[in-house]
């Protein structure tokens, strides 16, 4: 397909706004300059303009940066039209791959400041070499904070970030860095809260189960710090993390063992002190954290109490090595309708759990369990389980006695539309807002840790240390909220055309929907239904369009399919 030859991409970026430099409008105005310059007045009415505020060069996962790239491989425009080279990438792979892209759609890449033009050879050829510079300049940063890290990593200070629980930071004086002594944050224990780790410690030798941990804590009411139950993996973290570890004999040995880098002698290994370990994860933006073997660790004994026993501590890495293969995995092949749908009546979520029995005809039987009730170990929730099967069926047969009378169900469709469609959008715009929010928090702290690198002894330093790590627990905070606006983008994501395809089908659903699979059977259901209530006795279902402030519990019920 040709591409257009009228049209011209203009796009700017920067990391955030500061109201000087290079911000975006400025680029924009240069890029219109320089079009003016070689392509005339004429095609200043032709331009294209995308741009993003508050996105790293790090990697191309940025908004209308992938609008720009669906516009090209749509044909849209003839050239893309950039202030400065790193505005796109300050990766050399991204790079590389985005210009063999627009090679491959006959799309021309200009920069103006470093005057190169990929529609001639020499402009390619400098257009690589000048990015391979651009990361190299990236790499150098990142390797001198991380140099800067390690040498203050060597002196048992606390290095900033979410404080663990058992734990607060304070400041302290006269830790010496290279002969001088300098002023630095370290961990202090909160009792309460270390007793909180001891227990959980102490549960999992005797239970060997972080699940079984996970039921125990909740039966007796102990919460984190931000009011909530212990889950499983906040659980594991604490239980995987050296923080908690006293520096003692057997510390050392282990380290000793596992090949870790040792910055501090046997004779610091006091048993009093606990460890700081860093290096223990790498965390990119757009990426799952990634977590690194023990040899790959740098380790210190540092200037906070210890918890637990180094046998301890190595007898619980040694479990949780022998045990990581027998956590629970869901089913592939699961059958189940109502999956994230279904709420027990206590709040929480209901999900499928198989049983190695089958029907007649050969299929599995699930039940639907309550998420609370399987983690408190019915402590927190006792509702009976849900017969899935039946469940499931009789939710079926319900909607097609709803669609038998098609003024009342296609009405009730139009409701649904509009809900789909209304919240589509508004989650839409709130999750574009978090993601920019997030990606301002995060910039802000790694400009923070190279300040906090370059600082020199003083009261500014242990005030940037504060700074990092209350921006480290917002940026928690809003992973948490596009998490869970995320999850509602997804259940809310028929298009129109896809809508008015479903209601036609629905239409007709007596007769199609035992012809349908399981997917199309768990959309269909999703179109119909808002929400299903299950009490231990009954299924409460409510259809889409209802609003919450409209629903009364019991609204409906479908018989017993209790367990």
């Amino acid at each position: 397909m040709k591409t257009n030859d009228n049209f011209i991409a203009v796009y700017s970026r920067k990391s955030k706004f500061t109201g000087k430099g290079e911000s975006i409008g400025n680029q924009i105005e240069l890029c219109k300059e320089y079009i003016r310059t070689h392509y005339g007045n004429a095609a200043l009415e032709n331009i294209i303009i995308f741009e993003d505020e508050g996105f790293s060069g790090g990697n191309l996962n940025r908004p209308d940066f992938q609008n720009m790239m669906e516009a090209a491989k749509n044909h849209k425009f003839h050239t893309i039209i950039v202030y400065r080279l790193d505005r796109i990438s300050r990766n050399i792979s991204d790079f590389s791959g985005l210009i063999e892209e627009l090679s491959n759609l006959n799309i021309d890449f200009v920069s103006i400041k470093e005057q190169f033009d990929t529609s001639t050879p020499m402009g390619r050829a400098m257009m690589y070499i000048a990015s391979v510079f651009s990361q190299l300049e990236r790499e150098t940063i990142a390797e001198r904070i991380r140099d800067n890290m390690q040498e203050l990593a060597k002196t048992g200070r606390w290095l900033g970030g979410i404080t663990p629980t058992g734990y607060e930071s304070e400041s302290v004086k006269n830790v010496i860095i290279d002969g001088k002594s300098k002023k630095a944050c370290k961990l202090k224990l909160i009792p309460e809260e270390a007793e909180i780790v001891k227990m959980i410690y102490d549960l999992y030798i005797e239970t060997d189960s972080q699940t079984a941990t996970e039921a125990e804590l909740i039966k007796r009411g102990i919460k984190t710090k931000n009011n909530k139950y212990f889950t499983r993996f906040s659980i594991k973290a604490i239980l995987q993390n050296p923080v908690y570890l006293t520096a003692d004999e057997d510390a050392y040995n282990y380290f000793k063992k596992v090949n870790s880098k040792l910055y501090s002698a046997k004779d610091a290994f006091d048993c009093i002190h606990g460890i700081m370990a860093y290096n223990r994860t790498t965390q990119e933006k757009g990426k799952t954290t990634e977590y690194h073997p023990p040899n790959e660790w740098i380790i210190s004994v540092g200037l906070h109490h210890g918890i637990i026993p180094g046998k301890m501590w190595i007898k619980v890495q040694e479990s949780l090595e022998r045990n990581k293969n027998k956590a629970y995995h869901k089913p592939r092949n699961n059958e189940a309708l109502l999956t994230g749908l279904l709420y027990c009546s206590c709040g929480n979520r209901m999900y499928p759990k198989l049983t190695p029995r089958k029907t007649a005809e050969g299929k599995s039987i699930y039940t639907y369990v309550c998420h609370l009730k399987e983690r408190s170990q019915r402590a927190a929730c006792n509702n009976k389980n849900a017969n899935g099967n039946a469940m499931d069926t009789e939710v079926i047969e319900q909607i097609k006695t709803l669609a038998k009378d098609n003024d009342t169900f296609i009405t009730q469709l139009e409701q649904s539309r509009k809900l789909f469609t209304g919240n589509r959008e508004t989650y839409g715009k709130q999750l574009t807002s978090m993601k920019q929010k997030k990606a301002e928090i995060e910039q802000k702290i790694e400009g923070l840790v190279d300040t906090l690198a370059d600082l020199s002894d003083g009261a500014a330093k242990n005030h940037v240390a504060k700074r990092i790590e209350q921006l480290s627990q917002e940026s928690i905070d809003i992973r948490s909220q596009i998490h869970e606006l995320e999850n509602l983008t997804s259940q809310n994501t028929l298009s129109d055309i896809e809508f008015d395809i479903m209601r036609r089908l629905l239409t007709i659903f007596k007769d199609s929907i035992d012809e349908m699979s399981v997917e199309q059977k768990r959309t269909t259901v999703r179109t119909i239904i808002q929400k299903v209530v299950w009490d231990g006795e009954n299924a409460h279902v409510i259809l889409s369009g209802v609003r919450d402030d409209e629903i009364k519990l019991p609204k409906t019920h479908w018989g017993d399919v209790s367990k």
